[in-house]
């Protein structure tokens, strides 16, 4: 089986927040898109779900039915938790879990969230590639995609699009030889 890549598939304001200083994403309501931005699209390409716990916890806040049952899905966490019929609970070391999981993975492995994972996984050369939506929203204050302390990495463009007012662009890394 071929290995599969990491990809950070993320929406964030044009100020560069991906949540409000609570973890909500109110601001991504009423945007003028096109369909549902190509997300169907790339979720079907996706194997396994990778997030951090705060990211969890706000999206069982947001929705009554989990969104991402049927694929598995990893939660990446200190605090050790009961895994449930959604997700796994882990603390794995990144390297070896990331890997683990991308030999085994049916698809792309989707870096969800949140901010500090981001930073974690760029400390650790472990994306491949980012989707990133900018939203047309100044939120003011809030979560950042990259927290303050995130490592330099280069990327490079492989393509952009635009869904209504949502700008879509699409980076490889430089850094870690993946591609």
């Amino acid at each position: 089986m071929e290995k599969s890549k990491v990809i950070l598939y993320i929406a964030a304001s044009l100020d560069g927040y991906i949540a409000r200083p609570d973890g909500a994403v109110d601001w991504l309501d009423n945007v003028e898109g096109d369909g549902d931005n190509s997300y169907s699209e790339f979720y079907s390409k996706v194997g396994t779900v990778v997030m951090g716990r705060k990211t969890y916890e706000e999206i069982l806040r947001l929705t009554d039915d989990f969104p991402y049952g049927g694929k598995p899905c990893y939660v990446l966490s200190r605090q050790t938790q009961e895994s449930n019929t959604h997700v796994t609970y882990s603390d794995e070391e990144l390297e070896s879990l990331v890997s683990r999981l991308k030999e085994h993975s049916e698809g792309y492995v989707w870096l969800v969230g949140g901010g500090q994972l981001v930073k974690q996984f760029l400390e650790k050369k472990l994306i491949d590639e980012i989707e990133l939506y900018i939203i047309p929203k100044l939120i003011g204050d809030g979560i950042p995609l990259f927290p303050e302390g995130t490592p330099p990495a280069d990327f490079e463009l492989t393509d952009t699009g635009r869904f209504g007012q949502i700008a879509a662009l699409k980076y490889r890394s430089k850094n870690n030889g993946a591609g």
